[in-house]
């Protein structure tokens, strides 16, 4: 996302996901924030005028022979750098100061003294709680550099040397495990980096505003509207910029949880004052799922013939050249870009075709999901919308594992209607990320009325998250599992057995497939 008014803090990864959590961090102190590659080189960073730089975590070591690296010359910039665990080691060995594995690692909670007078540690308590993953260490600090604090296994854990705008921590201030975390960041960002809180959800609009506008011009522009709050957002954003060029398309694709495809005709006809085409293509997606068990192959052929149906309907609609997208930051990374593997293919990033006839508007490409829900709000979406629980682009087709039927959607949809239903009555559903059903395509033995029962069992997931990065698995009451299954059990014929996931993210992932 480009806004060449807002100060810039680029946010150099080193191969974990600690650089997402620094970024969002990052924002929530109203500044920008962008993800780089550790490839960087110093006359790129000079181009991109950054106030500040923050080298991440990650899984290496310094002194390896693959260790990664950045380019030196970006510590003589005279830009403020901020190196945070793998990162202040790195920073550390490239101005001279002496990185070693002691066979002494600290994990989790660990106890920090501020040993100096200190810029990132100001008007911050001189014993605290900070939150270490490591096992090398700075065993000596550079040249210049003086040590401002201290924990039993890091003698130099947080160096600084304000003359050249250099400064590292061993810790991670980005984890809610470190206390205080916030406040050392927001000391770097404005006290060392001098950068300006503005970014907010009313400057994201606007620089998206102005970014549409000169993207689509006067041409023609569709969204595919899901009905949940990323392709909501998307949709709202685009018609702030271009008003009645847009027309939104509802392609439902057979997919769907239970009641939704009229609750996205009655939601959205009265909150959008926009063109509403109902696209109905249940067969046409379930013809080409027949037969597929294989969960990438399930996506790419979602993905394609969603742009199929959608370049279809644009020429019905005077030949629209843009299509809109509600895709968001971690479905790039998910699918793979830069230094992260890729986890899974979205549909709507690496399943689309090569050969589109649209092209893509993607104003919320760069954001995290909390940052959208504030978008949202500041738009003046209703709160059903702003705060609908995250639902796949493929919809039930990756929640049931194995080949999808009609029959199977039949019962996917009945079960997980009770497992929201149940989640709503327990007042959980803002302090849930995601809850829902899951269908394994394989049958289970059970007894029902003193007779054999030979049926799909049903899984429920349930997780909490803030960004869908990582995520952890929703510690339920028991009487709300209870009255799930039993629920399901009983109102499903097709069902004999409920279990419940309680798998994190990682190693697994939020949706099954």
């Amino acid at each position: 996302m480009s806004d060449p008014g807002a100060d810039t803090v680029l946010v150099v990864d080193f191969g974990a996901q600690y650089a997402q959590l620094i970024a969002r961090r990052v924002r929530e102190a109203h500044v920008r924030s962008e993800i780089v590659s550790r490839d960087i080189t110093a006359e790129e960073v000079r181009r991109r005028r950054p106030v500040g730089i923050v080298l991440s975590g990650g899984p290496a070591s310094v002194y390896a022979d693959d260790a990664y690296r950045i380019d030196p010359a970006i510590l003589d910039l005279g830009v403020p750098v901020l190196g945070i665990c793998y990162g202040h080691q790195l920073l550390a060995d490239l101005a001279g100061g002496v990185v070693e594995n002691t066979g002494t690692a600290e994990y989790g909670k660990t106890p920090l003294e501020v040993t100096g007078d200190s810029v990132l540690f100001s008007d911050l308590p001189r014993q605290q709680e900070v939150w270490m993953s490591h096992r090398d260490l700075v065993a000596e600090a550079p040249p210049g550099f003086e040590v401002v604090a201290s924990s039993p296994g890091a003698p130099v854990a947080a160096m600084e040397n304000r003359q050249r705008g250099l400064f590292g921590v061993q810790f991670h201030p980005e984890v809610a495990h470190t206390p205080r975390g916030n406040e050392i960041l927001r000391n770097f960002l404005y006290d060392v980096c001098g950068a300006r809180p503005t970014w907010t959800s009313h400057s994201i609009i606007e620089s998206q505003v102005e970014k549409i506008r000169a993207q689509v011009g006067d041409a023609r522009v569709i969204c595919g509207l899901s009905g949940g709050v990323d392709s909501a957002v998307a949709a709202a954003l685009v018609h702030e910029a271009v008003g009645d060029q847009l027309t939104c398309i509802f392609v439902d694709h057979g997919l769907l949880r239970a009641d939704e495809a009229e609750q996205v005709e009655e939601t959205f006809r009265g909150h959008f004052d926009v063109d509403l085409i109902h696209v109905k293509a249940a067969d046409r997606f379930l013809e080409k799922l027949a037969g597929v068990t294989d969960p990438e192959q399930k996506r790419k052929i979602i993905g394609e013939t969603f742009i199929r149906v959608f370049e279809e309907t644009a020429r019905e609609v005077g030949d629209a050249r843009f299509l809109v997208q509600g895709t968001l930051y971690p479905d790039v990374i998910e699918s793979g870009s830069g230094t992260a593997a890729t986890i899974k293919t979205h549909h709507n990033v690496g399943g689309l075709p090569e050969d589109m006839e649209l092209e893509l508007v993607e104003p919320l490409r760069d954001l995290f999901k909390d940052e959208v829900r504030v978008i949202g709000e500041e738009l003046g979406l209703p709160p059903e919308i702003v705060w609908r629980q995250p639902f796949p682009g493929p919809g039930l087709a990756v929640r049931i594992i194995g080949e999808v039927t009609r029959e199977r959607l039949d019962v996917l949809r009945a079960a997980d209607k009770i497992v929201v239903e149940e989640i709503r009555r327990a007042g959980l559903y803002r302090d849930i990320w995601q809850a829902f059903a899951v269908l394994p395509a394989v049958r289970t033995v059970g007894v029902q009325g003193d007779g054999r029962t030979y049926a799909y069992p049903i899984v429920v997931r349930a997780v909490t998250s803030e960004d869908a990065m990582t995520a952890d698995w929703a510690r339920l009451p028991y009487e709300v599992l209870e009255a799930m299954s039993s629920r399901i059990i009983n109102e499903v014929p097709q069902v004999n057995r409920v279990a419940y996931d309680i798998s994190s993210k990682p190693p697994a992932t939020i949706e099954w497939e």
